[in-house]
């Protein structure tokens, strides 16, 4: 699902510079060339991934790519991650299955894998420049269901945490939990996004009480602001709690 979203940082806009891409009005980002970051979903008839879980790879996706080496420095995706961060900051989740799946990741990009859920996560392309493989698969259709009540989330790590008052197909919520873990990531320091990186991205996706919702809302915590472009009118609909757990994380153990 597209979502044409825009970040609020925990001060929602006070204090911000005039370019931020957390800004929600026009600013000098929507004069460069706007990019997306494209993510691809393995959904097969027979075997659809758990709904949670989709969300959960989706947003460890997106952290993947952004900590990628290629990503950073001087890296052969790193000009397209800047292009794309200088503009609005945009995600789009597609739907593939058999060949179009095996298509899909015949091209650059990275496979993230969850429980029963695949991601494949590509390098930003811009708005109109998508590759011909990515351009006709579906965006509707990621209607995904947990086949038993989810786990409660790990408190002791990062957790996404969902607005209870939305009604989002698993498509655009996959986009969401990827803009939530992206304001997690820039909001930690290097040590600890080494620290969460090296542990695997833990992370846990929960849909929040009523009351607990309306506390973190406007706890100061990172949220995601919907631009209101699709599905849904403009609102908050993630929060990002507890990313600076991961300093205390382990890391996993190397083969």
């Amino acid at each position: 699902m597209s979502s044409n979203d825009t970040p609020v940082s925990p001060s929602e806009t006070a204090g911000l510079p005039a370019d931020s891409p957390f800004r929600p009005e026009r600013t000098n980002r929507d004069e460069a060339q706007q990019y997306v970051l494209p993510l691809v979903v393995h959904i097969e008839k027979a075997a659809p991934p758990a709904r949670t879980d989709a969300l959960r790879t989706a947003a460890r996706a997106v952290l993947v790519m952004l900590s990628d080496e290629r990503s950073v420095g001087e890296g052969e995706w790193a000009q397209a991650m800047r292009d794309w961060q200088d503009a609005r900051i945009r995600k789009v989740v597609r739907r593939a299955r058999g060949a179009e799946w095996r298509k899909a990741c015949a091209l650059p990009g990275i496979t993230v894998t969850g429980e029963s859920a695949e991601v494949r996560v590509f390098p930003p392309v811009p708005l109109d420049g998508w590759p011909k493989e990515l351009a006709k698969l579906q965006v509707s259709g990621t209607e995904l269901d947990d086949p038993e009540p989810p786990a409660a989330p790990d408190l002791t790590g990062p957790v996404l945490w969902l607005n209870p008052e939305l009604d989002m197909s698993a498509g655009k919520e996959m986009a969401q939990v990827g803009h939530g873990a992206q304001l997690a990531w820039w909001d930690l320091s290097e040590p600890e996004r080494t620290a969460w990186r090296e542990a695997g991205f833990p992370l846990s996706v929960a849909t929040a009480a009523g009351d607990r919702w309306r506390e973190l809302a406007v706890s100061g915590l990172p949220v995601v602001e919907d631009a209101g472009f699709t599905e849904i009118a403009p609102g908050k609909t993630v929060v990002a709690e507890g990313a600076h757990r991961v300093g205390s994380l382990p890391a996993l153990p190397r083969p």
